[in-house]
């Protein structure tokens, strides 16, 4: 094989081998960010979560979006700052909100700017009875649990990778002592109402929202990696006949 062919193929190689690295070292690093994210929330650091997120990001949560910096700030600090922490920027004592970050699924897009990522959190939430104030039903003695998916967007800027779209799914609930098997209607109410009729409502509302026990799939941002068609879930026909009651009720 001539010279020529050889320093050819060689220079291919370290081309190749040079894209796989930068997209298994953007992997890392998106997979790190969103695992801080959940460090900094557990311990309700809301100046720095705002901080990770683009100019441009967004928040879609429990039924509602939250866009630009200004948004985000609006759900982060206005309302679970002033909610769980009296306005404290940091951990209280008798508040736990625990949100482990578990089975990511990491894929950086062609372009090397923008990925995409799946994975979940079980949150371990509660206020001890001894930090109750009985006067503030949001601020009562309580425990509960929360499954939730993520299916997030993020954004290589200035060479640093920031949340783009935060799409949070809350999937299900359930008090400590009762389970799951008891959850009630709506355990977390949906948000109504937009800002700035809200002052610390979403820009928008997410119509297509659910709760346990109701369960859908949350779509996949990836096909199947073996047969390369999307990952799609049938619904059982009672379920279907459910919702269509329910819609006829609502609607009568």
């Amino acid at each position: 094989m001539p010279d020529t062919d050889r320093i050819a193929r060689l220079e291919q190689t370290v081309t190749d081998l040079t894209t796989r690295l930068q997209r298994r070292e953007d992997e890392l690093d998106v997979r790190k960010l969103q695992h801080l994210y959940g460090y900094l929330i557990d311990k309700c650091l809301y100046n720095e979560t705002v901080d990770l997120f683009t100019e441009d990001g967004e928040v879609h949560f429990f039924g509602g979006i939250w866009r630009g910096k200004e948004g985000i700030r609006r759900l982060y600090v206005e309302r679970f700052q002033k909610r769980f922490t009296h306005g404290t920027n940091g951990p209280i004592d008798g508040f736990l909100l625990d949100h482990p970050q578990l089975q990511d699924i990491v894929d950086i897009d062609t372009d090397g700017v923008t990925a995409h990522a799946r994975a979940r959190s079980m949150m371990q939430a509660g206020r001890h009875k001894d930090y109750a104030d009985p006067t503030n039903p949001m601020q009562a003695a309580r425990q509960w649990w929360e499954g939730g998916i993520y299916e997030n967007i993020y954004k290589k800027v200035g060479g640093i990778w920031r949340l783009h779209i935060l799409n949070y799914m809350p999937q299900w609930h359930a008090d400590f002592d009762t389970g799951w098997a008891n959850t009630r209607a709506e355990y977390v109410p949906f948000p109504k109402i937009t800002y700035p009729e809200d002052p610390t409502g979403p820009d928008a509302l997410i119509t297509d929202h659910w709760l346990w026990p109701t369960h859908k799939l949350v779509p996949f941002h990836m096909p199947h990696p073996v047969t390369g068609k999307p990952i799609v879930a049938e619904r059982w026909q009672g379920d279907i006949d459910r919702e269509r009651a329910a819609r006829e009720a609502v609607s009568a």
